[in-house]
């Protein structure tokens, strides 16, 4: 409430005068008070410069405010004090800490101001005193009594989360695996109607961010992707590095995959997705998150050089072998031999091969073998010549080949 007396506005503007001419000196006095009283603040240099900071804009800012008379309604917190916060929550230090900090910040600035207020009247200032002794004696107890309410509100939350995390996991665990629940029950639960059409997604992060960030992050990738549909998701972690999300569609059967993958790639090269096919009902909402699996699957399958963001309906042949990974595995070493070899040379090899194999003159394996040792520029007449040469199986294919062209020649002559 701001008195509506010229007198008492002059005076506050004069004792606010009097303060911007030391507001170094108080800066530093408030920093030092609130690094003693509240050790969960005393970090590392780069915490304590950005601490220094916080004070000096807000003790600047409101020191201005009532030197000049200006409101509060129109005020935005200082930059440096919301970099601050963040760089707090980035750390995991409590929010009680830093409400504290600005508990202890207005107490010292209140009593600061009050002493500059009784130096400039007169009179024996009985009741400034008072006034003092009371700001500061209800703001140690508001400080105690919030630090202690915010602490067990933040216990009782962080616990509620976890159970209902647990909660959300084990019933969307049970849908995937085929049970019929009840399905308003099951929705009540999820927070998310399953009547309607899905996009499935597994997305992921490198392992070097830990657990508590990694969630954090995919979820702000989650709400991201979200928002590029027009859609409130459903986010279930699915372990300390990885999510599986829904997108609800509603009625539309289309999702804009390329738009999905921009807002991955714009959220860094720390994370990766995989997408399923948009699926309507309980069995599309199973099978879409199936698709996804699939797909990142191929994803890990492929590292180091995986692609950010795999689409089920772009791998989908794949996505069938590695569901059987060590059979399909099995199954190239054995089709290429040597070339199966992870090198680069080995690559190469393969590349060239490749190219043979698409010509006309596919060959037997062991000529298809020599083929790949050409280079790729060259001729399919001059590659087969050079792969024949080495070959010593009388029923050779290439031979074979090259002597029913010899053949048809003749004919045709």
């Amino acid at each position: 409430m701001i008195i509506d007396d010229a007198r008492v506005g002059e005076l506050v503007a004069s004792v606010a005068a009097n303060l911007e001419s030391r507001l170094t000196e108080l800066s530093r006095d408030i920093q030092d008070l609130i690094e003693r009283d509240i050790p969960a603040l005393r970090g590392d240099r780069l915490v304590i410069s950005l601490l220094e900071a916080s004070v000096a804009e807000n003790v600047g800012t409101i020191t201005h405010m009532l030197r000049h008379g200006i409101g509060t309604g129109g005020v935005d917190a200082p930059t440096a004090a919301l970099e601050y916060g963040r760089r707090l929550a980035q750390r995991d230090i409590p929010a009680a800490a830093l409400i504290r900090a600005y508990r202890v910040g207005q107490a010292r600035y209140l009593r600061r101001f009050t002493e500059e207020l009784l130096r400039l009247t007169s009179g024996d200032h009985t009741e400034g005193r008072v006034t003092v002794q009371i700001v500061e004696h209800v703001s140690d107890y508001t400080d105690r009594v919030v630090e202690q309410v915010l602490t067990a509100y933040e216990q009782a939350r962080d616990s509620w989360l976890r159970n209902r995390s647990a909660l959300l996991a084990m019933r969307v665990r049970s849908i995937l695996q085929g049970d019929n629940p009840d399905e308003h029950a099951a929705q009540a639960v999820l927070g998310y109607q399953l009547r309607q059409t899905h996009v499935g997604l597994v997305i992921w992060i490198d392992k070097s961010v830990t657990e508590r960030d990694a969630l954090d992050l995919l979820n702000d990738v989650a709400a991201g992707l979200a928002n590029a549909v027009g859609c409130k998701p459903l986010f279930v972690p699915c372990d300390e590095t990885s999510v599986w999300v829904w997108l609800p569609l509603g009625e539309r059967s289309e999702v804009n995959r390329g738009e999905l993958a921009t807002v991955v790639t714009e959220c860094g090269p720390r994370f990766s997705a995989a997408l399923g096919e948009p699926a309507s009902g309980i069995d599309g909402f199973r099978r879409t998150h199936r698709q996804a699996a699939s797909a990142q699957n191929v994803a890990l399958a492929g590292r180091p050089t995986r692609a950010r963001v795999t689409s089920f309906v772009d791998v989908a042949p794949i996505a069938m072998m590695c569901a059987d990974l060590d059979a399909a595995r099995a199954w190239v070493i054995e089709t290429l031999g040597p070339l199966a070899t992870d090198s680069e040379r080995h690559e190469r090899l393969r590349e060239r091969a490749r190219v043979f194999l698409s010509t006309e003159f596919g060959g037997c394996r062991r000529c298809r073998r020599r083929s790949a040792s050409q280079p790729p520029q060259i001729s399919s007449n001059t590659r087969l010549r050079r792969t024949s040469t080495h070959c010593s199986s009388s029923t050779c294919c290439i031979r074979r080949s090259r002597t029913a062209r010899t053949r048809t020649s003749s004919t045709e002559t």
